[in-house]
């Protein structure tokens, strides 16, 4: 069985990030929402540690989200984060109250127990990184204070008699230097964590649990030419054969050529695929819409039609696999309920279509399912592909979609991407594209005036798509990329460089 360390998430923005800190040390973990721990199931589940992440909430609200500690601790060793330090020391007869001020930022620990396990290796002087309204005032009878900061008394506790731990600050983030040696004291330490996940491993629970799951079953797989599906189709491959079909569908909004490419391709992996030219229906149903999220939900409409037309008519599939990760269920809900935008392989499937939903990738990271597809033996040339909305190009013209608009889109992004990889800053970028802007401005070409559209270039860097930044391509590369699109694209008299991070801004514009 697969040992896994649980985060049981209350809202935070970086609880993400605890998963993926734990993941680094070839620990698995998971993510789930903190109403629906199986109390009592720890075994079963191979559960061999439990982590607390962080809210939004106060611990002392009507409405704070809040566990069952009584049927929690004592069962597995706990760490408690931020809120979830604070809830614990709430909930056991501690004191939490507002903080004179915002504790926001560095901080550097005063004093720690030498003694304590979770602080192995950590000494004063490390830096922690703060981000809370609220502060543990008192802490509960049984507990004592294992490490403290100028500010904060109790940035760290520990019960006397129990395997619990809590921490006012975040090991999670960059900025606490130590914020890996605790996780690992903890996981490792504490836990006893074997620290044997990797991608290898991964792929042979994986295909067992397949078949396991899917027995004789059919499965079709919608392909979209990117990383995630193509992965998803080669590991479901590997587990149920020639029951699996795959289809892939033109929506009419792929990059220049993408279409014929990418499907001699797959044909060459040896996948059963279809190819389907749905284009005109995507047109049709986006013609005068410009609101993202609606075209964001009409695509994923159409794509679930689409699918259902075309699986019905291959006999006995009873699976719709897709190649959905966990960037993508974390964007598209978040425990608190706030959208931040919606993915079109993200929620149930319409009962109308009959057939269940499989998702194997669904608990990765984007580089998690890199080293995957590597360890399967995809090549680079489908693995190295930067990120592409599943609704393609539509997500990247603001405003009403159109054949003409994605003609002039698709040159442009040609022109940007084919450079990147002429000037070998392909790989150095996670992922790039062209957005089409919904303004147009004046310019002057070949003495004359013209009033043509505008695009912006957007090229990020990342590891894991939850957070990235600008990248710093050479000014040189941007101007000639700007002259070759301008003289070479029919429309097109202005290119922007985007240079916002995420957050505030996501990488794709809608």
């Amino acid at each position: 069985m697969v040992q896994k360390i649980v985060i049981l998430d209350f809202g935070s923005q970086t609880t993400q990030l605890i998963g993926r800190r734990v993941r680094e040390l070839n620990i698995y973990s998971e993510i789930i929402p903190y109403h629906k721990y199986p109390y009592g199931r720890e075994a079963e589940e191979g559960i061999i540690g439990v982590i607390l992440s962080g809210s939004p909430l106060s611990v002392y609200d009507k409405d704070a989200f809040r566990v069952d500690l009584d049927r929690l601790l004592g069962r597995v060793p706990v760490l408690g984060i931020c809120y979830g330090a604070q809830l614990m020391a709430y909930s056991l007869g501690g004191a939490v109250e507002p903080a004179p001020s915002r504790e926001y930022g560095r901080a550097l620990l005063e004093w720690t127990d030498g003694t304590s396990p979770l602080l192995e290796g950590i000494g004063q002087g490390a830096q922690v990184w703060m981000s809370h309204g609220d502060t543990i005032t008192r802490l509960p009878e049984g507990f004592k204070v294992i490490a403290s900061t100028a500010d904060v008394r109790f940035a760290a506790f520990a019960s006397e008699s129990q395997p619990v731990w809590g921490v006012q600050f975040h090991p999670e983030v960059f900025h606490s230097t130590c914020g890996m040696q605790l996780l690992r004291n903890f996981a490792v330490g504490i836990c006893g964590a074997r620290c044997d996940w990797s991608a290898e491993s991964f792929i042979e629970t994986t295909v067992a649990e397949l078949r396991s799951t899917l027995g004789d079953d059919k499965v079709v797989l919608g392909l979209s030419g990117g990383v995630d599906s193509t992965v998803a189709a080669v590991l479901l491959a590997r587990a149920i054969g020639d029951r699996l079909t795959c289809i892939f569908v033109d929506h009419g909004m792929l990059r220049l050529n993408e279409f014929h490419d990418v499907l001699a391709e797959y044909k060459k992996l040896g996948l059963n695929v279809l190819g389907v030219d749905a284009s005109d229906k995507f047109f049709a149903d986006l013609a005068g819409v410009t609101d993202p999220e609606k075209k964001r939900k009409i695509i994923g409409a159409d794509f679930v039609e689409v699918f259902d037309r075309e699986a019905h008519k291959l006999e006995g599939v009873r699976w719709l696999a897709q190649g959905t990760i966990y960037p993508d269920c974390i964007e598209s809900l978040s425990i608190t309920g706030t959208v931040i935008k919606s993915h079109h392989n993200v929620g149930g499937l319409p009962e109308r279509m009959n057939l269940r939903l499989c998702e194997p990738l669904r608990l990765l990271f984007k580089d998690e399912v890199r080293a995957v597809g590597r360890a399967l033996g995809i090549p680079d040339s489908l693995i190295g592909r930067h990120p592409f909305p599943g609704p393609g190009l539509a997500v990247r013209i603001l405003g009403e979609v159109t054949r003409e608009k994605v003609a002039v889109l698709q040159q442009a992004d040609h022109i940007f991407i084919s450079g990147l990889r002429r000037e070998g800053l392909y790989d150095k970028v996670w992922q790039a594209g062209v957005i089409l802007l919904p303004v147009q401005s004046v310019g002057v070409m070949g003495d004359e005036r013209t009033y043509e559209r505008a695009v912006a270039l957007r090229a990020v860097t990342s590891t894991d798509a939850m957070t990235a930044d600008w990248a710093h391509l050479p000014y040189e590369f941007l101007a000639s990329v700007s002259n070759e699109i301008i003289n070479k694209v029919k429309g097109v008299n202005r290119v922007c460089y985007d240079i916002s991070s995420k957050p505030p801004a996501t990488i794709e514009w809608e």
